[in-house]
């Protein structure tokens, strides 16, 4: 039977496959559920910003400069006391999934600014998160606003939550940076233990008949793994900081593609809500079954054996493949 165990944020897993934020992360009866279906750890869906500053005057300011601009501005945010659990009891599911479960589970922060950020850092480490995962995300609007700010900003915001805990402290990160082998460098030099390649921005959709901006939710599928991992290659052996992917993770074989890119962890939330909790198993169970078939003793054996600086021609995830991906492709006559 093949070793499936890994190492993430300084964590021993038996296995890979974590669980990311999602429904089933927000009681301590589903993530049971995922601990008996075979994940190693589970990320707890985010306590947002949002609901941190309800507690100071910092978001009334922020609401209010944008209400000049724009009149219904108020109205865009749901109500943060029902949108889910607020901080105290994001806190308590965090003591109660400790109390209930042997695997780590890891707290989660969404949101940009410091703001109310550092204690609720220290809180979610002393509510006994084995470690943090940090959620930026900041939609520049403002034509003024660079991203040489905005990677700044990023940047210091791990650092003050990296110097404020203990627990190991991971960046999960969109794909829309401009060099995401320089933000990713620079975060690893601030302090982050773990990078989380990529988040999924949620796009808001046209009400046609209402004439309303409406929520728009579309789960992954595996053909968004191929970002995840082109970039995971590239930056393997480049950052110190473990690498994780998140999104297109739906099979066996999805999870052995991102150990051999390089990534630690394979996290996965929209194939377990298509299929249920239980489908956890069947993709433990896949990647067992290829690894024996492969002759793979161990997770350890593959990691990063197909990332940029282990293949023979490492221009296959640079300029190169774009051209030879085009050229590939011919066109086939339609015969009526």
């Amino acid at each position: 039977m093949p070793d499936l165990s890994t190492t993430y944020l300084g964590l021993r897993l038996k296995n890979p496959l974590v669980a990311s934020p999602g429904p089933y992360c927000k009681d301590v009866a589903n993530i049971l559920r995922l601990e008996d279906a075979g994940v190693s750890a589970v990320v707890l869906h985010s306590l947002f910003e949002e609901q941190i500053n309800l507690e100071s005057n910092e978001l009334d300011r922020y609401l209010s400069e944008h209400t000049e601009s724009f009149a219904e501005s108020l109205n865009y945010f749901p109500d943060m006391g029902e949108y889910n659990v607020g901080p105290e009891g994001y806190l308590n599911l965090i003591r109660k999934a400790k109390q209930a479960v042997d695997l780590p589970v890891i707290g989660s922060l969404n949101g940009v600014s410091t703001g109310g950020w550092i204690r609720y850092a220290r809180e979610i480490e002393q509510a006994g998160a084995d470690a943090l995962e940090l959620n930026i995300y900041y939609l520049a609007t403002d034509a003024s606003m660079t991203s040489q700010k905005i990677d700044q900003m990023y940047v210091d915001l791990v650092g003050h939550i990296r110097s404020s805990v203990r627990i190991p402290v991971a960046v999960k990160l969109g794909p829309y940076f401009t060099a995401i082998p320089n933000i990713a460098s620079r975060l690893d030099q601030a302090g982050a233990n773990g990078l989380v390649l990529f988040n999924r921005f949620y796009q808001p959709d046209f009400d046609l008949e209402s004439l309303e901006v409406a929520p728009n939710l579309v789960l992954s599928s595996s053909a968004e793994l191929l970002t995840r991992i082109h970039w995971v290659a590239i930056l393997f052996g480049k950052v110190k900081a473990d690498l994780a992917i998140t999104g297109g993770i739906h099979t066996g074989q999805d999870i052995i593609k991102s150990m051999m890119a390089g990534a630690r962890v394979a996290m996965t939330t929209s194939a377990l809500l298509r299929h249920g909790i239980e489908f956890a198993t069947v993709m433990l169970n896949g990647l067992e079954e290829w690894m024996e078939e492969h002759e793979y003793e161990s997770i350890a054996s593959m990691h990063g054996s197909m990332s940029a600086r282990r293949v023979a021609e490492p221009a296959a995830f640079e300029r190169a493949n774009y051209m030879k991906v085009l050229s590939s492709y011919v066109m086939k006559t339609v015969r009526g």
